[in-house]
């Protein structure tokens, strides 16, 4: 019987199967239980790459954005551009980091959404109320893992006894009172009162910087960093550390999916319109007496409230208190959190929902400081009641052609 020819391309294939038989290949290329194989590891592109921003401009990187070619970060391959939507249109995007200014947060994290990018975006998370909620309905929407960079929750015990209380739903009243004194950049982020315009740098697309934002001549101080003081844009100290002061309490709390329903400030009245200013201290109420304040400790006095705890609970609700299951585990805790999120596809503890409750109290602390009286807060839908006047607030036109 004649020989059965074998090619030549049969003969690597026997060897190369034998060959596997006793040959070891590496956990990083197999990947496993806390490896990650090549073909797993998550590109990003990093929008804002200046500030803060620059600290995303490491690891698989392929894209950076900045609208100021003074300030790209990042490796040398990674392509860079001018317009986010450059970076949107690559296939080979994964993550979007954002550290762009804040008023530019929820049109970039939507429009990321809707390119099928999952996005860690700095905090504040939004530059007023109604934009959170469409970030938080473009989640839902896309299906996408959203994380806001945030740090507070992450220090809260996911079974603290505090929070298993505040999720039961025992107290109905005269709840805890929560304050945070100092730390709050009040001086540090005041705006300028009528800067001088100035020549627009040559490496700076002005127009592109403030985007959906109102124009407003340029002067140094209104962008990079300082631009935390100009309400066009952010909030102040207010908006700049409130994301991480008040995002763990929140989480204590069991206020995630909530808000308050009343909200008093101290400051200076008539507020600037333009410029962000001192202030002395906040209070927002919740339905339950759960109460948040803020002192600034650089303007006024202490607010009149006084310090409260969690009263206490009777035989029969010690009982039901053991009986309420433990949270399930938190992802999300900065950005090796947020990947492992992405990768698992399981949502973050500092998910959209939690953040823009967040982002909520901030907004509603500048909004009564600007307005110099006390609001009524309707947290379901999202409205101040029959209050005209701080509902433009919660929705503020942007600049042609942005929009929702």
């Amino acid at each position: 019987m004649p020989g059965k020819v074998i090619t030549r391309r049969q003969m690597l294939g026997s060897a190369l199967a034998a060959a596997a038989g006793f040959m070891v290949l590496p956990r990083n290329v197999l990947g496993g239980p806390g490896q990650m194989a090549p073909s797993d590891e998550l590109t990003r592109a990093v929008i804002g790459t200046g500030g803060r921003g620059g600290g995303f401009c490491h690891g698989h990187m392929v894209a950076a954005c900045d609208v100021d070619t003074q300030r790209f970060h990042g490796p040398p391959e990674a392509e860079r551009v001018t317009d986010f939507r450059r970076v949107l249109d690559r296939k080979d995007v994964d993550v979007v980091y954002i550290g762009t200014p804040p008023h530019w947060h929820a049109l970039i994290t939507i429009a990321a959404m809707q390119a099928g990018k999952d996005v860690y975006c700095e905090k504040p998370m939004t530059k007023f109320i109604a934009e959170g909620r469409a970030v938080v309905n473009a989640v839902k929407r896309y299906g996408r893992i959203f994380q806001i960079g945030t740090f507070g929750r992450f220090g809260v015990r996911p079974n603290d006894r505090t929070r298993k209380i505040m999720k039961s739903g025992f107290i109905k009243e005269d709840g805890p009172v929560h304050r945070h004194s100092g730390g709050w950049k009040v001086g540090e982020w005041s705006g300028r009162v009528n800067p001088e315009p100035e020549p627009i740098p040559p490496n700076l697309d002005y127009d592109m910087w403030l985007g959906p934002a109102p124009f407003k001549p340029y002067h140094k101080h209104r962008v990079h960093g300082s631009f935390r003081g100009y309400w066009d844009y952010d909030g102040g100290g207010l908006a700049d550390m409130g994301q991480h002061y008040l995002d763990g309490p929140q989480y204590l709390y069991a206020k995630d999916d909530t808000g308050p329903v009343e909200v008093e400030a101290s400051a200076p009245f008539p507020p600037h319109p333009d410029a962000v200013q001192m202030w002395g201290w906040v209070s927002l109420k919740y339905a339950d007496g759960t109460t948040l304040i803020f002192e600034s400790n650089e303007w006024g006095g202490r607010c009149p409230i006084e310090n409260r705890g969690i009263p206490p609970l009777t035989p029969e609700q010690e009982q039901q208190l053991a009986e309420i299951p433990d949270d399930p585990p938190m992802y999300g805790n900065g950005e090796g959190g947020f990947e492992q999120a992405v990768r698992l596809r399981k949502e973050c503890g500092g998910n959209a929902e939690a953040a823009h409750r967040c982002a909520t109290l901030l907004h509603l602390a500048n909004i009564a400081i600007r307005l110099g009286r006390k609001l009524n807060w309707d947290p379901v839908a999202e409205q101040f009641l029959g209050d005209d006047e701080a509902n433009k607030f919660v929705d503020i036109p942007m600049r042609a052609p942005w929009h929702l």
